[in-house]
Formats: C-alpha cells, sequence, structure tokens
C-alpha cells in the first residue's frame, strides 16, 4: 500500500532479527486490509479466497497448519465462519490465537453492523445470523475502521512494529478517504470531518452546498446519481454498500438466505421490482446467473455480477481496488 512504509517496516524487523508476525485472516478482505496496515512486518494468509463462498467454506487440513503457527488469526465474526472456523482453531491447538486471547481479532466488534434481528431466530428463517449481517466490510467506513483495529493489535502484539503499523493505518485511511470522496475533498474538509457528517446524517447536505460541488469526486460522485435507487441482490449481502450510498435494496432473489430461489418467489419479486423502479440485478459471481437474468429481462433491467470480497476477480486485487470494481460496474451503462 504504502512502499516507503512497507519498506522501513522490513528493514526495522531484520535490523532486530525479530521474524515476522504470522496473520491468518477468515477472508481475502480482511487479509488485504491487514496486508496494508502490516507492511513487511507481517506474513499475512487468508483461508478463503474471493471466489468462495465463505458461507459454505469446509474446513481443510491446510487451514489447520496455517492455524497452528499463526501469531494473530482475524476473524469477520457474527458467525459467518461458524460452520468451519471452530474445527480449525480445535485443531491447531494454538492457545495464541483461541478466542478471547489476544492473538483473536473479531472485527465485528469494531464494525457498525446492520440487520440485527429483534426476537428469536430459528432455522425456519433460512441463514440468518443472529448478530447480524456479516458483510459489514463492502461499507468503506467498517473498511477504515478495520484498519485502524488491525494497527492497535499489532501494536499490542508487537511494540517493535507499532509505529510503522499506525503510520501504515493511517496511509490506508487517506487512500480510502481520497478514493471515496476524492483528493480535493479530503484535502479542504479533511477525512475525519466528512465521516463525521455521514455518521450524523449531514454530508448529503454539505455535498450540495454550491461551494462543495466542484470538489467532490470519488465513489461518492459517482454513485450519487443513483442515490434513492431500488435494487435487488441474490443474497443479503450487499446492504452495507446499498446503505453507504444512498440506495435500497428492495429485496433478494432467495426466498430466505441460503435458500435458492423459487418460481413463486421470482413472480412476487418482479412484481415488486416493476413498482420500484428497479433498473440492476446484483449478485456475486459464485451465485447461479440463471434467476438474475430471469428477473432482468422481465422488469427490463440488466444483471450486474461482480465479486463482493477481494480476489474474486482479476481486478480486485486489493481492498480499495475491490470497491473501485463494484462502483464502475453499477454505474457503467447507467
Amino acid at each position: 500500500m504504502n512502499g516507503r512504509l512497507g519498506l522501513a517496516v522490513v528493514l526495522g524487523a531484520l535490523a532486530s532479527g525479530a521474524a515476522p508476525l504470522r496473520i491468518v485472516t477468515t477472508t481475502s478482505d480482511l487479509a488485504a486490509i491487514a496486508s496494508a496496515v502490516a507492511g513487511g512486518g507481517a506474513e499475512t494468509h487468508s483461508l478463503c479466497s474471493g471466489r468462495e463462498d465463505p458461507h459454505v467454506l469446509q474446513a481443510r487440513p491446510g487451514m489447520i497448519l496455517r492455524a497452528r503457527d499463526a501469531d494473530l488469526w482475524i476473524r469477520v465474526g457474527l458467525e459467518l465462519e461458524i460452520g468451519w472456523e471452530p474445527a480449525v482453531l480445535d485443531g491447531a491447538r494454538n492457545a495464541r490465537i483461541r478466542p478471547g486471547a489476544r492473538g483473536h481479532l473479531d472485527l465485528s466488534e469494531v464494525a457498525l453492523i446492520l440487520d440485527v434481528p429483534e426476537g428469536p431466530v430459528t432455522r425456519a428463517m433460512g441463514d440468518v445470523h443472529p448478530m447480524g449481517n456479516p458483510h459489514y466490510w463492502l461499507d468503506p467506513l467498517n473498511g477504515r475502521r478495520m484498519a485502524a483495529a488491525i494497527a492497535e493489535r499489532i501494536a499490542e502484539l508487537r511494540p517493535d512494529l507499532a509505529d510503522a503499523v499506525r503510520a501504515n493505518a493511517a496511509a490506508f485511511q487517506r487512500a480510502l478517504d481520497e478514493r471515496m470522496f476524492g483528493p480535493r475533498m479530503v484535502e479542504a474538509v479533511g477525512g475525519d470531518a466528512l465521516w463525521s457528517r455521514a455518521l450524523d446524517g449531514t454530508l448529503d447536505a454539505f455535498l450540495d452546498e454550491p461551494s462543495q460541488r466542484d470538489k467532490l469526486g470519488g465513489w461518492v460522485a459517482a454513485m450519487r446519481p443513483w442515490r434513492g435507487a431500488a435494487i435487488v441482490t441474490y443474497h443479503r449481502s450487499w446492504i452495507y454498500f446499498a446503505r453507504r450510498f444512498g440506495i435500497s435494496v428492495i429485496g433478494e432473489l432467495e426466498p430466505k438466505p441460503g435458500v435458492p430461489p423459487t418460481a413463486a418467489h421470482l413472480a412476487a419479486l418482479e412484481e415488486r421490482a416493476r413498482a420500484a423502479g428497479v433498473r440492476i440485478v446484483l449478485q456475486e459471481p459464485f451465485y447461479s446467473p440463471k434467476a438474475a437474468r430471469r428477473l432482468a429481462e422481465r422488469i427490463g433491467g440488466r444483471v450486474v455480477t461482480v465479486a463482493g470480497s477481494v480476489g474474486g476477480e482479476r481486478e480486485a486485487t486489493d481492498y480499495l481496488a475491490l470497491l473501485d470494481l463494484i462502483v464502475r460496474r453499477i454505474t457503467e451503462g447507467a
């Protein structure tokens, strides 16, 4: 991410004779952010590639071997990894990275979480996560918060890397802010101030002020024509991205989370999509395109297939590139 900072970390580690910190993450998005923050001071490996659905991943011997030597385990949490993480951690027998240890970092604890169910959750509701929707990395603000949390945990585990990882996290946040709002807007107002306005609900009015309009760039400028638009998604994995950019998800192709589309559900969804003026059906590449194509044809819309994780497509080389790709796919041809 930041070449000079990364080189400084490498040289510092070599000079002190310290071995790189061994980081294992459950998903590629966490690995991408951790790599940007740690620089050369760590070796980072993801157990789930961006081309795999983390809901249905299976524990494999290679995962256990990675976990056995890890100094820091980073997970999404909110039970996203519940089907395979316990088997990996139990098989690794590595006390450093067990839940509750300082080498176990659950980033859901610092993220802004949506879709927390009210009342009891049962299997009849489908694959509902009782603590909230786990796809929070698709909100750029959560990416910013995750970078800071990773830096602080590395600094705790390896004080010799503290200054470098904090500087790397700040550089990552600055780069993210500039991609989000454009360099001119960040230079004029500051990333912290812009995100504070996003949180208190005053950002849109501020950006509409005549004195600010010519400064705005980045993802926000590209997505502003989509504010108020309605979309349909395959799985309920896009609500964080949609909420951040003012888009409404009016339904999913799945009748319940984790349940494949049915003819009856698609017919009802078609009526709602027509009424809401839906123009796109959004889904990840690892889902079948048949239902999305069928619905898009019937409502006169288009299917947008795009990776929801780093590595899910060739262009999604890191966290910022992933969000670049998503914004470009949604806005192209609009």
